[in-house]
């Protein structure tokens, strides 16, 4: 496969308190010194949209230091249901199905193909993602349970900071959260004993039909040597009623072992 496009689907394969309790907005939108974690979770939990379908087209560009690529991406996505992204440059040249099962992908340019489960995901980034959780990320929300694991908070003078409490973890993510509409910043992954990290930041939202998503994501890994960039750029978003995801890998392509 095309190195550049080899790389692109490895990245994207991506208190004080009021009487009512809930975390007070501070005039200078900086986040309050004291804040109960409960209530905090619970106002970064009930920010988050309800979304069944989403659709986008995707102005993505890949950065490895030496060398700049864009593509243009067409992005469908069924609520724990179906991942798929169709990839072009002028013509279709590549396709990804994610499912909670299985994991596809195919390349017009050497005609090869690729059938796995999430664990070859996983095992190219170091982590330890599942179907919901890359759903999640595409979506601007945490991988992590916030309102039902154990956090402890980190001093930042912008952002809620907050990183699990659980000792021993391999896969260690921290979350930073705007202090006035919750919503995610950035969530950063660092691998135990490694210089493995990955970085999905949210540096723009936009409202759509009512709904606060992301705008544009930068996804970031880096090996302890080589660093690797994909920006996204969300355009025309919507939530359709119904979501088609076609997906056919032609005659005659070779499978592949990654």
């Amino acid at each position: 496969m095309e190195k550049g496009i080899k790389y692109f689907y490895l990245l994207l394969i991506l208190g004080f308190l009021t009487g009512c309790k809930t975390v007070r907005v501070l005039p200078n939108k900086a986040p309050v010194k004291r804040v109960d974690l409960k209530v905090l979770a619970a106002e970064i939990v009930k920010a988050e949209e309800n979304i069944n379908t989403f659709r986008a087209r995707i102005k993505a560009e890949y950065n490895d230091q030496k060398r700049k690529q864009s593509v243009n991406v067409n992005f469908r996505l069924e609520d724990n249901k179906t991942f798929w992204m169709s990839a072009n440059m002028l013509i279709p040249i590549a396709k990804v199905l994610i499912t909670p099962e299985e994991v596809q992908f195919y390349e017009k340019f050497q005609k090869t193909y690729y059938k796995g489960d999430i664990a070859f995901i996983n095992q190219q980034l170091g982590t330890d993602f599942s179907f919901k959780d890359i759903q999640n990320i595409f979506l601007g929300y945490p991988i992590s349970d916030i309102k039902n694991e154990k956090f402890e908070r980190i001093s930042h003078p912008q952002y809620y900071v907050l990183s699990p409490k659980a000792k021993g973890l391999r896969f260690r993510p921290t979350y930073f959260y705007d202090p006035v509409n919750f919503r995610l910043k950035e969530q950063r992954f660092l691998v135990a004993g490694t210089g493995q990290s990955l970085s999905i930041k949210y540096t723009q939202y936009q409202q759509v039909e009512g709904k606060l998503v992301p705008k544009k994501i930068e996804i970031s890994t880096f090996d302890g040597t080589n660093f690797l960039q994909l920006s996204l750029d969300y355009l025309r978003v919507d939530f359709p009623k119904r979501l088609t995801v076609p997906f056919n890998i032609p005659a005659g392509y070779k499978k592949i072992e990654l």
